[in-house]
């Protein structure tokens, strides 16, 4: 079983790196609920990632995870750049849409009464606030776990995704990776996995 597992490490270590190699960046793979048990942990396992080698400027993550305390997601988040429940968790998601996803965003792109129009922080604060609600809605999706797809994010949410799968070598080296290790989670029974190049 040893020999196995032992495979298993080399043949996950080879495709995470073929991920960060195809991406630019250093790749995590964060398996499990987020809640404030799991903080020490990450940080110890982020600081080993950025120890190992040269840090890139960008980090991938792959998420599994059926969710857990928006206080946790926070501080990960914070762990991730180094330096009222659902009241809360919007207004997180407020402010990171408005900081991360829609950092680059300058000209209106969906909205006919605003198409190619400058973008301004009012507006994409008022964005992330339709956006937050929507998601929020429980009478949309009616379960707090269901899985919101790239259909959903860009017809519904009208969010600009960027779908890997368009991408031949990148998908096959993402499905590889991800098919191996969710496998290798599933057989072991873990409730709590964590994954890079420096192993798990």
């Amino acid at each position: 079983m040893r020999e196995l597992d032992d495979q298993v490490r080399e043949t996950l270590k080879s495709r995470v790196e073929a991920v960060e190699q195809q991406l630019e960046g250093d790749c995590i793979f964060y398996y499990g609920p987020i809640f404030p048990t799991v903080e020490k942990r990450f940080r110890e396992f982020i600081e080993k990632l950025r120890k190992n080698g040269t840090p890139r400027n960008r980090l991938i993550v792959f998420l599994n995870s059926p969710g857990g305390s928006a206080e946790t997601v926070e501080r990960l988040v914070e762990i991730i750049r180094y330096e009222q429940a659902k009241n809360l968790t919007i207004t997180l998601l407020k402010k990171w849409l408005v900081e991360f996803k829609f950092k680059d965003w300058t000209t209106h792109q969906s909205n006919p009464a605003k198409l190619g129009q400058p973008v301004t922080h009012e507006d994409k604060e008022a964005r992330a606030e339709e956006i937050a609600t929507i998601l929020s809605n429980n009478r949309l999706w009616h379960s707090h776990g269901r899985m919101i797809g790239v259909a959903t994010l860009t017809t519904v949410l009208r969010l600009k995704i960027e779908d890997y799968s368009t991408d031949a070598i990148l998908r096959d080296k993402i499905l590889a990776y991800n098919g191996l290790l969710t496998d290798y989670i599933a057989r072991n029974d873990f409730k709590f996995f964590l994954h890079s190049r420096c192993g798990f």
